[in-house]
């Protein structure tokens, strides 16, 4: 396997003078697309047997963090598509061999929450909906969307929700809406995607929630815990570069209006510093652990996963708390010159801020790993 952390380091320079070009164009550029596939991110989590990397959690994860410390959209972007061959996984493994047959950089995009509907029909459905938040639709290659399976006519009374269907169709079969004009992360893409009338095969459709992964490895034994601890990483990548950027504003000899010293003899400043980069620290570490025990498990104990879910979860919306403070006191310590839309450390503060408003990283989560220590059982709490 290639060195991807330091294939991810070397890009760093030109994915920082890109930042504005991203923000502008709302989307990656073609020629950067081609760049990351080119790397291999794309590919890192594919097997090997399918002509990727394989990459274990904790490398995906380092990978993740150094291109959203570079550019925070490269980051969140590349998370997405990196992310296609554990999605992908739910489906039979002759569909996902297919799927892969003409070689390993395949990029799905779409959107979790269940916005359309799927009407039995035939061998497969007839798909109708409209989702948000389709990060990289504008060069994935299928979209995908979660829909509602409506009951049969007539329609009595039935227990619980409605059963929920993950259905995939070509890009082509879809329409991306112009919509992402937002605070931050501009770059990502994240358009509305749009699938209506497509008849879709029953063999590209799958149970997103509580599907079984046909692909064996532990790689592919917890997808949606993997998804969770990946958002983890590119929080602390926003950080580290909110952080980096502070740094090196204070070492050009920044001073501040009406300030007696530089911002680097501050104490003020030197005490937010300190506590800033120990914040990242610890929401980094806190990353890894429960990086390893989720591989190990998924590696020798998949029965223990479901214990430890709840904490999982709980654990993004802590780090990015916590990320989402070094930022604040980035921009708040930086000054004037950080309200410019040329600043780095404006625009990891606007990244970041749209970043805590992801559902994965509710404060509810929070709730249902305290019911969890309890011992009771209970769902997300808002």
């Amino acid at each position: 396997m290639p060195d991807l952390i330091s294939r991810a380091e070397a890009l760093t320079p030109s994915l920082r003078a890109r930042a504005a070009e991203l923000d502008e164009a709302r989307q990656l550029p073609a020629d950067l697309v081609a760049e990351l596939k080119e790397a291999g991110f794309f590919r890192m989590f594919v097997p090997r047997s399918h002509g990727g990397h394989e990459a274990d959690l904790r490398t995906g994860m380092t990978v993740l963090e150094t291109l959203a410390t570079a550019d925070p959209a490269v980051g969140w972007t590349v998370m997405i598509g990196s992310e296609t061959p554990q999605l992908l996984a739910f489906l039979a493994r002759e569909t996902f061999d297919k799927m892969y047959a003409a070689g390993p950089d395949v990029i799905v995009a779409g959107g979790f929450s269940p916005q359309g509907t799927a009407v039995p029909a035939g061998d497969g459905y007839l798909v109708d909906g409209r989702w948000a938040f389709g990060s990289g639709s504008t060069h994935a290659d299928w979209i995908f969307g979660n829909c509602v399976v409506p009951p049969p006519p007539p329609a009595g009374s039935t227990d619980g929700p409605p059963p929920l269907r993950s259905v995939l169709v070509p890009a082509s079969q879809a329409r991306v809406v112009d919509t992402w004009r937002v605070l931050g992360l501009l770059g990502t893409g994240s358009h509305d995607v749009e699938i209506r009338g497509v008849q879709v095969p029953a063999e590209h459709t799958f149970d997103l929630f509580a599907g079984v992964p046909s692909i064996p490895g532990p790689g592919f034994t917890a997808p949606l815990m993997h998804f969770v601890l990946h958002l983890g990483a590119v929080a602390t990548g926003i950080a580290q570069g909110a952080l980096d950027a502070t740094v090196t504003l204070a070492g050009e000899g920044k001073h501040r209006l009406y300030a007696r010293s530089r911002l680097a003899d501050s104490q003020l400043f030197q005490v937010g510093l300190g506590r800033s980069d120990l914040t990242l620290r610890a929401a980094r570490a806190l990353l890894a652990t429960t990086a390893d025990e989720v591989w190990t498990l998924c590696s020798s104990n998949p029965a223990g996963l479901p214990a430890i879910g709840p904490r999982v979860s709980a654990t993004l919306t802590w780090v990015t708390d916590a990320a989402l403070s070094v930022v604040d006191t980035c921009y708040r310590t930086a000054g004037g010159q950080a309200a410019r839309d040329s600043s780095p450390i404006q625009r990891r503060f606007r990244d970041m801020h749209t970043f805590s408003q992801h559902a994965a990283a509710a404060e509810g989560w929070l709730g249902g790993h305290g019911t969890a220590i309890l011992g009771e059982t209970g769902g997300l709490s808002y």
